[in-house]
């Protein structure tokens, strides 16, 4: 606990324990923690930090860097994370949205035909973050978020609600794409975006706590060999996309190979061309259907 009841000693003593229980960037985070505790903005923390603080919000500060020292993620402690310059809720139900995956709207966004009511559809949609950010842009879209998680689906409905655009999303409980052949789509869809669970089973095991205990392994984990989804929409996406439509997938480091192997295998796709994160990974296959 604080040893005084100042702003500036919550400050050092939250900085403290995160640095011994290993969190990297334990300055910015105790100050996220203390802020977001105190209902204050960081910028005023330094000014008010001779300020006393009341025990009741001090026991919250001390709450939420508890569970931040027990490696739980900072954005599911503070309920938020951004994405494409928009504020989403996450909770333990979504994988936290990264910043590679924004290049999957920049790469829809590249593509699609801004002048007409295209149809797009995110697989895997998670916290919701790609077709909101889409449908934000596209205002003439049909974006179709798709998800097996019930839980899921729910955050993104609110995450709709949140960005005005609950009434330009659809959400629809699916495994990938099999749940949409009801709805009329087959040979109608312009892009087709996802990121699928593409970590391999060996590969859990080794992931740093912030993922392995706390984020959804079923958004993380693709199979034995982390491709098996990419396979799988491979197959489906060719039964739905337009001709000339495009896929965009995200992909895990070293899946290039056997991600390009499986659409050349399909027979239905133009040679993909692929897109590299800030760190030079290969992140990114986009994938255009046959005519």
């Amino acid at each position: 606990m604080a040893e005084s009841d100042t702003i500036g000693a919550l400050l050092a003593w939250a900085r403290q324990a995160l640095e011994r229980a290993g969190v990297e960037t334990a300055t910015q985070e105790s100050r996220w923690l203390v802020a977001h505790a105190l209902g204050l903005e960081q910028h005023h923390l330094a000014s008010q930090a001779e300020q006393s603080v009341a025990d009741d919000r001090r026991a919250q500060a001390e709450a939420l860097v508890s569970r931040r020292s027990a490696r739980e993620p900072l954005q599911y402690i503070l309920g938020t994370q951004e994405f494409c310059g928009l504020e989403f809720r996450v909770t333990p139900a979504v994988l936290i949205p990264r910043p590679e995956t924004e290049l999957l709207v920049q790469e829809a966004l590249r593509v699609v035909d801004f002048n007409k009511e295209a149809v797009l559809i995110d697989v895997g949609t998670g916290s919701g973050c790609v077709a909101i950010t889409l449908a934000t842009i596209l205002g003439q879209a049909r974006v179709i978020g798709v998800d097996r998680s019930v839980e899921a689906l729910a955050v993104a409905r609110e995450n709709a609600e949140r960005h005005g655009v609950a009434d330009k999303v659809e959400w629809v409980e699916s495994d990938l794409l099999s749940s949409l052949r009801e709805h009329g789509l087959k040979g109608t869809v312009e892009v087709i975006v996802s990121n699928p669970p593409y970590i391999a089973e060996t590969d859990w095991m080794g992931l740093q706590p912030e993922v392995r205990e706390f984020e959804p392994r079923s958004a993380l984990v693709g199979g034995p060999t982390g491709t098996e989804y990419h396979e799988r929409l491979l197959g489906e996406s060719a039964e739905f996309l337009a001709p000339g439509g495009t896929l965009v997938m995200e992909i895990g480091q070293g899946q290039l190979p056997a991600v390009r192997k499986s659409a050349e295998q399909t027979g239905r796709y133009e040679p993909l061309r692929v897109v590299k994160d800030e760190a030079g990974i290969d992140r990114v296959v986009i994938l255009q259907r046959m005519d």
